[in-house]
C-alpha cells in the first residue's frame, strides 16, 4: 500500500506555517527536480512537513505519476461573490508545537527553493482555544475519524497518484466586527450549529443558506466529505481562516464551492460569505511519501 505523507494526519499542532511558492519563469523540470530532491529531505525534530504541488509543476516533475483529474484552481462564483483563483506552483505546510522550530524550517525550505521558486504567500496559523475558528465556533466538527480520514483524503490504490491526496487551500479574511454584532442565535443560524458545543441545528431551525446547509453536499446520495485541516491566522489588523482540506476526489471541492457561492443551480449562497471573504484559491497534489522521496528520479 502507498503510504501518505505522515504530516497530513498529525492533529493538535499549535503552530502552523502555510507557504505558497511561485515558480521562477524558465526553470527546467531537471532543475526543479534537483532542487526539490534536496529540499524535501530537510528535517527538523518536531516539525511535520507536507509538500504539495500545482498541476503544471507536478506534471513537469512526474508526468507518469500525475492523477488524471489534477487541475489548477479556477474562480467559482459570480458578481461580487467569487472564490478567486491565485494558483501557485509549490505549497509547503509546516506544523507542530515548537514555533521556533517551524520558523527555522520555513526559512531553510525557502532558502533551499530560492533558485527555482519565490515565496508568494505566507500565513502563520495557530490553535485558537479548543480548535475554534476566530468566530468562536468549533472548526472541523464533521471531520472523519480513524481509518475514515485516509479513506476520505487519499487517492485509492490502483489509480495514478495512489497514497497521495488532492488538496485545496484558501485564505479567508474575516469581518469579525460584523459577525460579532449578531446575537448568538443569529450567529448559530449563519453557521448551522450551536456555538458552545457545535451541535447541528434541528431541521426546522436550520436555514437553507447556513454554512452547514451549503457545505454538506451530496451527489447521488454520496456525501462529498473532506478531511479539513484549517486553522486561524493573523493578528488585530487582518485575521481569518487558512482553509486547508484533503480529498480523494478533486471534484468534491468544486461541488462544495459551487454550493457555497450560489452557482450550483438553486441560486442560494452560503450566508457565511457575508462575513468572510476568500482572497486566494489553489488546488494541489500531495504525493505519497514514496513518490516524494523519489522525486529526483521520477
Amino acid at each position: 500500500m502507498s503510504e501518505p505523507q505522515a504530516g497530513i494526519f498529525v492533529e493538535g499542532s499549535t503552530s502552523h506555517f502555510f507557504l505558497e511558492y511561485k515558480l521562477i519563469e524558465g526553470v527546467s523540470a531537471a532543475q526543479l527536480k534537483d532542487v526539490l530532491a534536496k529540499a524535501v529531505v530537510l528535517s527538523d525534530t518536531g516539525v511535520n512537513r507536507v509538500w504539495s504541488f500545482g498541476s503544471d509543476c507536478w506534471r513537469s516533475i512526474a508526468p507518469a505519476a500525475c492523477p488524471a483529474d489534477l487541475k489548477p484552481f479556477a474562480a467559482i462564483g459570480e458578481g461580487k461573490r467569487v472564490a478567486p483563483a491565485t494558483q501557485q506552483g509549490i505549497f509547503l505546510w509546516l506544523h507542530g508545537d515548537n514555533h521556533s522550530a517551524n520558523f527555522d524550517a520555513a526559512m531553510a525550505a525557502t532558502t533551499a527553493l530560492a533558485s527555482v521558486a519565490v515565496l508568494q504567500l505566507e500565513k502563520i496559523g495557530f490553535l485558537y482555544k479548543d480548535s475554534r475558528d476566530l468566530s468562536g465556533f468549533i472548526d472541523g466538527t464533521e471531520n472523519p475519524k480513524g481509518r475514515g480520514q485516509q479513506l476520505v483524503a487519499l487517492i485509492p490504490e490502483g489509480e495514478a497518484g495512489a497514497g497521495g491526496s488532492y488538496v485545496m487551500s484558501q485564505q479567508w479574511v474575516h469581518n469579525l466586527a460584523s459577525f460579532h454584532a449578531l446575537s448568538q442565535s443569529e450567529q448559530e443560524g449563519v453557521i448551522g450549529r450551536t456555538k458552545p458545543d457545535s451541535i447541528e441545528l434541528e431541521d426546522e431551525l436550520m436555514p437553507e443558506n447556513s454554512h452547514v446547509s451549503r457545505s454538506d453536499v451530496k451527489i447521488d446520495g454520496v456525501a462529498q466529505k473532506l478531511y479539513r485541516r484549517s486553522v486561524p491566522y493573523g493578528g488585530v489588523l487582518e485575521h481569518g481562516l487558512y482553509f486547508l482540506a484533503f480529498s480523494c476526489d478533486i471534484r468534491r471541492f468544486d461541488r462544495i464551492l459551487q454550493s457555497m457561492f450560489g452557482v450550483s443551480g438553486d441560486g442560494i449562497y452560503d450566508h457565511l460569505t457575508d462575513f468572510s471573504t476568500p482572497v486566494s484559491g489553489n488546488y494541489w497534489f500531495a504525493p505519497s511519501a514514496a513518490e516524494l522521496s523519489a522525486i529526483g528520479s521520477l
